[in-house]
């Protein structure tokens, strides 16, 4: 997770994480499959950063979320830290 994809990050009316990575997806497709002219692909370039930025950090968020809350014998509850190898290949 990079510095900059802190669940704060983003905006509050951001798109829903799915729909950020459509967007993302057709901006990619778009820049690669068409002969833009240069402002296009500036702005394309642009937005695509956007909602890059907006899928790090709802990713971020939903790590914190993802995190397990383990109960202590005294009954206090503290965060148990995700594993992020655990499953990973």
């Amino acid at each position: 997770m990079s510095k900059s994809a802190r669940p704060s990050d983003a905006p509050r009316n951001s798109p829903p994480f799915e729909e950020a990575l459509k967007k993302l997806e057709a901006i990619v497709e778009s820049m690669e499959s068409e002969e833009l002219p240069l402002e296009t692909l500036l702005a394309k370039y642009e937005e695509g950063v956007k909602l890059t930025q907006v899928c790090q950090a709802k990713l971020a968020e939903a790590e914190l979320k993802i995190q397990e809350l383990e109960k202590g014998a005294a009954g206090e509850m503290k965060l148990k830290p995700f594993d992020k190898g655990e499953g990973a290949e």
